[in-house]
C-alpha cells in the first residue's frame, strides 16, 4: 500500500477503538454516528480487513484492530509532540477543565475561587457534560467524571470514597423524625447513579417505604437538589456535594456506600502544558 488512509478514516478508527462506540466517536469528533460508521467502513475496505466486531448492542475490535490500534495511538501521540516541538505551547491558550454542572457548583466552584487567587495568570474555560456521551479527551485538559474509573487512555486521580444520604430543606426536615416519616413524602430521583433511593431504604431498614412515596425523576442531579432546596421532595445526593450548601440539610445519619465515585481524568497520551499541571496537582491537593 502506497498511501495512507484519509487522517478523517484513521481519527474515526482511534477514537471508536478507544470508546468502542460509533456515537461516542462521532460526538468526539463532532460528526454522526453515521459518519463514523461510514469512515470506518471506507477504512476496513482500504485495508481489506475488518477492524470491527460489530454486535447487536455493542462492539468489540477484532484481532486486526487490535494489533493495529497502538500503532495509530503512538502515531498521534508523536503529531502532538512534534506540533509542540515546532510551535510550542502558548501561555494564552486556556486550560479547558470539562465535568457536571453539580460538581461545578457544589465541590469545583470554591476550589477554582482559591486557584485564581493564587494562580491569577491561569486562564480556564470551564465545560459543561451532562450525559456519559459527553465525556472524552477532545477539547478538554482535564476532566471530572463519575463512575467505576473503567476508562482506557486516561490517567485517573479519584477524589475519595462515596457515600450517598438523603437531603432537603429545613422545613422539610422538620417532618423527618425517622425514615419511616419519608411515607407520603415525594422521593427525587435522578436518573444514571449506581446507587439510587432503593439502596438507601434497604440500607436504613425500610425497604417498603418507597411504594408509599411520591417519585419525581429528572435527568440531572442539579435538578433534584433544587427541588429540594425548595421543599420539593427529598433527593438523594452524594455526602461531599453538601459542603457549600446552606439551603440543604441531612434528616439522617444513614448513608450507603457507592462503588461509583467522581475521578480527576486527563488523556494519558497527550504532552500536558505547564499550566494545566498546575491546574491538575492543585485540583489533586484541595481533595
Amino acid at each position: 500500500m502506497n498511501a495512507l488512509p484519509p487522517l478523517l478514516w484513521l481519527q474515526a478508527f482511534e477514537s471508536a477503538a478507544r470508546t468502542l462506540s460509533f456515537t461516542a466517536a462521532g460526538n468526539e469528533l463532532g460528526v454522526t454516528q453515521a459518519a463514523i460508521s461510514q469512515r470506518i467502513r471506507l477504512l476496513e475496505d482500504r485495508l481489506g480487513q475488518k477492524l470491527f466486531v460489530r454486535h447487536a448492542r455493542s462492539l468489540t475490535l477484532s484481532p486486526a484492530g487490535q494489533a493495529w490500534l497502538p500503532s495509530i495511538h503512538d502515531a498521534f501521540a508523536r503529531i502532538s509532540e512534534g506540533t509542540s516541538e515546532v510551535f510550542g505551547m502558548t501561555s494564552e491558550q486556556p486550560v479547558t477543565l470539562r465535568t457536571t454542572p453539580v460538581i461545578q457548583q457544589s465541590w469545583l466552584a470554591p476550589r477554582l475561587i482559591q486557584l485564581h487567587h493564587k494562580h491569577r495568570h491561569l486562564s480556564l474555560r470551564i465545560v459543561s457534560a451532562i450525559w456519559p456521551d459527553d465525556f472524552g479527551p477532545e477539547g478538554a485538559d482535564i476532566e471530572i467524571r463519575y463512575g467505576r474509573g473503567e476508562w482506557s487512555g486516561v490517567e485517573m486521580w479519584p477524589l475519595g470514597d462515596e457515600q450517598l444520604l438523603p437531603v432537603c430543606s429545613p422545613q422539610i426536615a422538620k417532618e423527618l423524625t425517622s425514615p419511616e416519616a419519608l411515607a407520603g413524602h415525594t422521593l427525587l430521583h435522578a436518573v444514571g447513579f449506581g446507587v439510587g433511593w432503593p439502596g438507601w431504604l434497604q440500607t436504613a431498614g425500610v425497604p417498603h417505604i418507597e411504594a408509599q412515596c411520591h417519585a419525581l425523576t429528572c435527568d440531572n442531579q442539579v435538578m433534584t437538589l433544587a427541588l429540594a432546596s425548595q421543599s420539593g421532595g427529598i433527593a438523594l445526593t452524594h455526602r461531599r456535594l453538601l459542603e457549600q450548601r446552606d439551603d440543604l440539610v441531612a434528616p439522617f445519619s444513614v448513608s450507603v456506600p457507592s462503588e461509583e465515585r467522581f475521578w480527576l481524568v486527563r488523556p494519558s497520551r497527550r504532552i500536558v502544558s505547564e499550566d494545566a499541571e498546575t491546574v491538575w496537582q492543585w485540583l489533586i491537593k484541595a481533595i
